[in-house]
C-alpha cells in the first residue's frame, strides 16, 4: 500500500484482445452463405445440450444462475489462474475484463485531477495555510490507493473524488485566506506587531507574490521601526504638556507611513487637544485686554478663537461683551470730553461729542442734558467770533443793530466764562466805536457826479463833508464822455482819514 503522501501509479491496462474464432472478416464472399443454416441449427443444438443435459450432468438443477466472479480484489495487471482439467467454472470474461478496464480509467482520470491539484497548492504553502485540511484530503486520497489496489475501483473513484473535493475547496478558499493574510499584516502593522506581521506577510506571499497590496504593506513594514519611534516621541511630548511638539512628531509619523490609521487617529487627537489649548489660550488673553480696556487685543485675541472654534457660542457671548464695555467706555470718554469742552468754552466741539453720544445711545440723559446746554452756547459763541473776526460790517446800521442784540443775549448767559466775557467787552467796543461817527473830506473836479454807495448821492462839488460811522466805503464817479471811477475808503475811529479825491479824467 502506497503512502497518503507519495502520489499513486496506476497500473498499466491492456484491453483483452477478442480470440481468433470470434474475430469474422466482414468481406467474406457469398459462397460461404450455403454454411449459414447447418451452423445455426449447429448451435442450436448445443444450446439445448448446455439447457437440459449439462446441469443433470452437473447435479444442479436447470436454469440454476452461476455463482458471480469475486475480482474486485485481484489487481488489474494479475494473470488469471488456468483452471483445472475437472474445473467447471467458466473462464474469464473479456466483456468483464473490460468493465474494469474502463473503471480503472475513470478511477485513474479522477486521480490525475486530483494529484496535479494538489501539487498545484504544496507549491502555493498550503501545508502552511491550510495544513489540516490538506492532511485530510491526502488521507482520502489514501484510502482510494488501497481501494484501487484491492480492484474495487468505483469505491476508489468515490474516495479520489472526495480528496479531489476537498483540494477544490482549498483551492476556493485561497482569496479569502490571501485576504486573511493582508488584513492581518495590515493590523499587525496597525499595532507595531512585528511577530504577527512577518508570518502574514510570508502567508500572502506564498499565495500571491504580485499582489500589488503586498508591495505596499511591504513599504509600510519598512517604515514600521522609524514610525514607532516618532509615535514614542509624540507620546511623550503630549505628556509633557507640548502639544505643538507632539502635534509634529505625528506629522513626521505620518510622513513616514501615510496610510497609518494609528499615526492619523492619534494626529487628530493631538491636534484637537491643540486647537482647544489655544482656544482656551486666546479667550483668556482676550479677556484680560478687556479688563484693561486694551479693546483692539482683545478683539484680535477673539478673532484668534474664531478661527479654532468657529461655533462655539462662549465666542459670540465675549464679543458682545467686548462691544458692551467697548461701548460703555467710549461713552465715558465722551462725556468726559464734552464736559472738558465746555469748561474750556470750546462749546462746538462740546456739541459733536455729545451728539455723538447719543448716536450710540440715544437714551443717555448726560447727553441729551448736555446737548441742551451745549448747542445754545455753540451757536452764540460762533456769532460772536464772526461779529469780531468782520468789524468794517458794523458800518452798516441794520448790522450794528442785530449786533447790539447779540451783546444783549451774550450778557444775559451765566455762567459767562472768560471766552465769552472777552467776547462781550470785545463787541462792545466795537459797537462804541461804530456808533461814534467820523467827518470825511471828499474832493472832485465840479464835472463829476460822485455817489457814495449806501450812504447819499453827493452829485458834482469840489468839495464836500461828510459824517460817517467807522466802517469801509465805497465812492462811485461817473461823467458823460469818460470812465467811471471807483473809490474805495475805510473810516476808522481812532483816526481820521485823508481828504479823498474822486474824478472822472480817462476820455472813453
Amino acid at each position: 500500500m502506497t503512502s497518503p503522501n507519495e502520489p499513486v501509479q496506476p497500473t498499466p491496462f491492456s484491453v483483452a484482445q477478442p480470440v481468433a474464432s470470434e474475430v469474422k472478416n466482414s468481406g467474406q464472399t457469398s459462397s460461404q452463405s450455403r454454411w449459414l443454416i447447418p451452423a445455426l441449427l449447429f448451435l442450436v443444438a448445443c444450446a439445448l445440450a448446455v439447457v437440459f443435459w449439462l446441469p443433470s450432468q452437473l447435479g444442479r438443477e436447470p436454469g440454476a444462475p452461476a455463482a458471480p466472479v469475486q475480482s474486485s480484489s485481484d489487481t488489474v495487471d494479475q494473470v488469471p489462474a488456468m483452471p483445472a482439467a475437472d474445473s467447471t467454472e467458466p473462464a474469464a470474461s473479456p466483456w468483464s475484463d473490460a468493465q474494469q478496464a474502463r473503471l480503472r480509467t475513470a478511477a485513474q482520470d479522477v486521480l490525475a485531477q486530483l494529484v496535479e491539484l494538489q501539487f498545484a497548492l504544496e507549491e502555493r504553502g498550503a501545508d502552511v495555510w491550510a495544513g489540516a485540511e490538506l492532511e485530510t484530503a491526502k488521507a482520502a486520497a489514501g484510502r482510494g490507493d488501497a481501494l484501487y489496489q484491492a480492484r474495487e475501483f468505483v469505491a476508489a473513484t468515490e474516495a479520489y473524488r472526495d480528496s479531489l473535493t476537498q483540494l477544490q475547496a482549498i483551492e476556493a478558499n485561497i482569496p479569502a485566506v490571501l485576504q486573511n493574510a493582508l488584513d492581518s499584516a495590515t493590523a499587525a502593522l496597525e499595532k507595531g506587531d512585528a511577530q504577527g506581521l512577518e508570518p502574514a506577510l510570508a502567508t500572502a506571499t506564498l499565495l500571491a507574490p504580485d499582489e500589488p497590496t503586498l508591495a505596499q504593506l511591504r513599504e509600510r513594514a519598512a517604515a514600521m521601526a522609524p514610525l514607532q519611534a516618532a509615535l514614542d516621541q509624540a507620546e511623550a511630548l503630549e505628556s509633557a504638556g507640548d502639544l505643538a511638539g507632539a502635534e509634529t512628531a505625528l506629522q513626521t509619523a505620518i510622513q513616514l507611513d501615510p496610510a497609518s490609521q494609528r499615526a492619523a487617529r492619534a494626529l487628530t487627537r493631538v491636534q484637537a487637544a491643540h486647537a482647544a489649548q489655544r482656544y482656551q489660550r486666546a479667550m483668556s488673553e482676550g479677556y484680560s485686554a478687556l479688563d484693561e480696556g486694551r479693546f483692539d487685543a482683545a478683539a484680535s485675541a477673539f478673532a484668534s478663537a474664531r478661527k479654532l472654534q468657529p461655533d462655539n457660542p462662549e465666542i459670540d457671548a465675549a464679543v458682545t461683551e467686548l462691544r458692551s464695555t467697548q461701548s460703555a467706555a467710549r461713552l465715558r470718554a465722551l462725556q468726559r470730553t464734552a464736559r472738558d469742552l465746555e469748561a474750556k468754552e470750546a462749546w462746538g466741539d462740546a456739541v459733536a461729542s455729545y451728539e455723538e453720544a447719543l448716536a450710540v445711545d440715544a437714551t443717555l440723559v448726560f447727553a441729551q442734558e448736555g446737548l441742551a446746554r451745549a448747542q445754545p452756547r455753540a451757536r452764540l459763541d460762533s456769532q460772536l467770533r464772526e461779529a469780531l473776526a468782520a468789524p468794517e460790517r458794523l458800518a452798516d446800521p441794520a448790522v450794528a443793530k442785530n449786533l447790539e442784540q447779540l451783546l444783549s443775549e451774550a450778557r444775559g448767559v451765566t455762567p459767562a466764562g472768560d471766552t465769552l466775557a472777552q467776547q462781550i467787552g470785545q463787541l462792545a467796543q466795537l459797537l462804541e466805536q461804530a456808533n461814534t461817527p467820523v467827518t470825511v473830506t471828499l474832493r472832485s473836479d465840479q464835472l463829476t457826479a460822485v455817489l457814495v454807495q449806501r450812504v447819499a448821492r453827493l452829485g458834482q462839488f469840489s468839495e464836500q463833508r461828510l459824517t460817517l460811522r467807522p466802517g469801509e466805503y465805497t465812492a462811485v464817479g461817473t461823467r458823460e464822455g469818460y470812465r467811471d471811477v471807483r473809490e474805495t475808503f475805510t473810516v476808522s475811529a481812532d483816526q481820521a482819514p485823508a481828504p479823498i479825491f474822486i474824478a472822472c479824467t480817462d476820455p472813453v
